[in-house]
C-alpha cells in the first residue's frame, strides 16, 4: 500500500467536497444541518478571497478524505493559529494513515507559518476520534466551552440595540 498523498483541493473537487461533507454529517448524526451547495463551496473555498482552505487526501490516486481549515488568532500568544473545521476519511479507508496524514500536513503548515496553535472540536461521543487525537499528542481543553449563535438568533443579535449607560 502506498503512502497517503495530500493535495490542495481545486474547483474540480467541489462535488467531491460536498460528498465528504454529507458523509461526515451522516456519521455525526447531523445530516439535517447541511445547508451548503456547490455554489457556496465554490464561493467560500475558491472565490476571490477565500478564508477557508481544503485539502484532499488520496490513496493510490483515489480521494479518500478531506480536511477544511481556517486561521484564527490568539491575543495571548500574539500569533495566528489554525482551526480544523472538518476532518473526514471514508469508513472503508480508515486505519490506513489518511487522517494522520491530513493532521500532519496541517501541523506542518502551522509550524511553517509560525502559528501558535492547531486546534479543533470533536463530539463527546466520538470515542474513536478522541482516542486517535490523544494518540497524536492532542489534549482536551476541558475548561473551555464552545458557544454558538446561528440563524434567527444571529440576526437578532446583529440587529440588537446597544444600551450604553450614561
Amino acid at each position: 500500500m502506498c503512502q497517503p498523498q495530500i493535495r490542495p483541493a481545486t474547483r474540480d473537487d467541489i462535488d467531491l467536497i460536498l460528498h465528504f461533507i454529507h458523509e461526515l454529517a451522516v456519521y455525526e448524526k447531523l445530516a439535517h444541518e447541511v445547508k451548503t451547495d456547490p455554489a457556496m463551496i465554490e464561493q467560500t473555498l475558491f472565490g476571490a478571497n477565500p478564508k477557508s482552505f481544503c485539502l484532499i487526501c488520496e490513496l493510490n490516486a483515489e480521494p479518500v478524505g478531506f480536511a477544511i481549515y481556517f486561521y484564527n488568532y490568539s491575543t495571548w500568544l500574539g500569533k495566528y493559529g489554525i482551526y480544523l473545521e472538518d476532518l473526514y476519511v471514508s469508513p472503508e479507508h480508515r486505519g490506513k494513515g489518511a487522517g494522520k496524514a491530513l493532521l500532519v500536513h496541517i501541523a506542518g503548515i502551522a509550524v511553517a507559518e509560525d502559528c501558535g496553535r492547531f486546534e479543533w472540536s470533536v463530539l463527546d461521543w466520538n470515542t474513536p476520534s478522541i482516542e486517535f487525537y490523544k494518540s497524536l499528542g492532542a489534549i482536551e481543553m476541558s475548561e473551555w466551552r464552545i458557544y454558538r449563535v446561528t440563524g434567527d438568533a444571529l440576526k437578532t443579535l446583529a440587529n440588537h440595540d446597544i444600551d450604553v449607560p450614561v
